[in-house]
């Protein structure tokens, strides 16, 4: 059976570019959420992070998986977030 692993780099704004990640400390938070989320759902993510105005996630995709649903319950949740 081969072998396939496909790597998605999802970048995605807080709503209206307002910079509400503004500590490293609430950043680390919510990169753990964000990683705690995904993992109850059956979500890999390799690697959460980001900067004051934006998300950066590096996901695995399983082979039963869509990005268009995986990027949909990552966002779940997060009230700041478009």
């Amino acid at each position: 059976m081969p072998f396939i692993k496909i790597y998605i780099h999802l970048v995605f704004p807080t709503k209206n570019r307002i910079p509400f990640l503004n500590t490293a400390a609430l950043r680390l938070k919510i990169w753990k959420h964000i990683k705690e989320n995904a993992a109850e759902k059956g979500i890999y993510v390799d690697m959460a992070n980001g900067f004051s105005d934006h998300c950066h996630c590096l996901i695995s995709l399983g082979s039963n998986q869509n990005i268009e649903r995986i990027f949909q319950l990552i966002k779940e949740g997060i009230f700041f977030l478009d």
